[in-house]
């Protein structure tokens, strides 16, 4: 009997990082295991081995956009591709973007009488005005991406507050199921290590607090806000010194580091660039004593659940759709403003109790394990298949 063959269809992947190639590479690890999986994304200028891959990956051409992290897959122009996609005889799509490979794999799975299960990553409207600066075209290209999840056989969000808003505020058909992130990180009870490898890299003193944030440096996810939070923060008298670190790049890191210069907290800040080695970032998170993530901007993201993974409380802002499943206090914190950010930081850190409750509730209600999670997904892939 022939294996099942599960094509997984994204706009961005290695060598660019961020979160949604992530999940598409962590669902192709496991699934190649149990049935075959081929992955569908673009290519880049910069170059990125494949084959070291256990799995297969077939890219699309792409071009740079200017003045932006991504690419644009251009596959309704690239008959290779086109002819690949046809030859790999798929008994089901998976598409993690509602772009232009997106857009084609729903055409083809139409065409071709395939099932389609799309995945809602992202809140693009906050994505499309940041882009275009008019609102009403920003709402009509918002209309364009919920269609065409809308002509998927089923549809997935990563969150439940991704549902709502997905079906009471963009206007989905049917308010899509949950389907949640992971992460393949696990719990390090060893730290002396780690913590002496982040400590020497950057200089650190034993006796040092470390904040950390991990992600794009763009402005969407409330970087800035963030240095104005400890920038308050700052003008309090600490019992204890921090650092605070930021793990990424993107468009705007040029511009944070001015920033950070120009409120005088570069004593403070250390702004450490992109992270690739996937053992070195899990250090970042087992040497650090918070997690601060005040984006509005992400759904889920995986960030949180990697620092939860190392008993890592995150602060969030109230609202914010990636803290939908939080409860505060209990397995994370929600602060109000940026007064009571700051609050929050000096709160945790002189109340050693409720830190460790709040570490405790983090790892066990917000951790979650990509293995459990795939396994789940196979079970859905095969349940549409037949």
């Amino acid at each position: 009997m022939n294996k099942t063959t599960i094509g997984l269809f994204n706009d961005s992947f290695m060598p660019m990082t961020d979160g949604v190639g992530m999940v598409v590479d962590n669902y192709a690890r496991r699934l190649c295991k149990k049935c075959n999986v081929i992955v569908f994304v673009p290519n880049y200028r910069e170059k990125f081995d494949d084959q070291k891959l256990p799995y297969k990956i077939i890219r699309c051409r792409s071009i740079k956009i200017p003045f932006l992290d991504y690419s644009l897959p251009l596959p309704f122009l690239d008959s290779h591709f086109r002819k690949e996609v046809k030859n790999s005889h798929l008994d089901l799509i998976h598409i993690h973007s509602p772009f232009s490979i997106g857009k084609y794999a729903v055409r083809f799975g139409k065409k071709n009488k395939i099932p389609v299960i799309g995945t809602i990553h992202s809140q693009y409207k906050q994505d499309f005005l940041r882009a275009v600066r008019i609102k009403w075209f920003a709402s009509l290209l918002t209309k364009r991406v919920v269609h065409l999840f809308d002509q998927c056989t089923k549809c997935f969000a990563v969150n439940s507050g991704m549902a709502e808003l997905y079906y009471r505020e963009y206007g989905t058909k049917e308010k899509p199921s949950v389907l949640g992130n992971a992460t393949e990180m696990v719990y390090q009870d060893h730290i002396s290590e780690s913590c002496r490898r982040i400590n020497q890299l950057w200089n650190l003193s034993p006796k040092d607090k470390v904040f950390l944030f991990v992600g794009r440096i763009n402005r969407l996810k409330n970087i800035f806000y963030l240095v104005d939070c400890l920038y308050l923060l700052n003008q309090r008298k600490l019992n204890y010194t921090y650092k605070m670190l930021f793990v990424g790049d993107g468009q705007d890191f040029t511009e944070l580091k001015h920033y950070i210069y120009k409120k005088k907290m570069t004593d403070s800040i250390i702004l450490c660039g992109g992270v690739k080695d996937r053992e070195l970032l899990r250090d970042y998170y087992v040497r650090s004593d918070l997690f601060l993530f005040p984006s509005n901007y992400d759904a889920s993201s995986i960030v949180q659940i990697e620092a939860a993974s190392q008993k890592v409380p995150t602060i969030f802002l109230k609202g914010s759709i990636t803290s939908s499943d939080v409860v505060s206090m209990k397995n994370g914190v929600i602060a109000n403003g940026k007064k009571d950010f700051a609050d929050k930081i000096d709160q945790l850190m002189n109340n050693p109790k409720l830190y460790k409750t709040i570490k405790e509730g983090a790892y066990q209600d917000i951790y979650r394990n990509w293995d459990m999670v795939v396994d789940d997904v196979f079970s859905i892939y095969l349940e549409m298949i037949h």
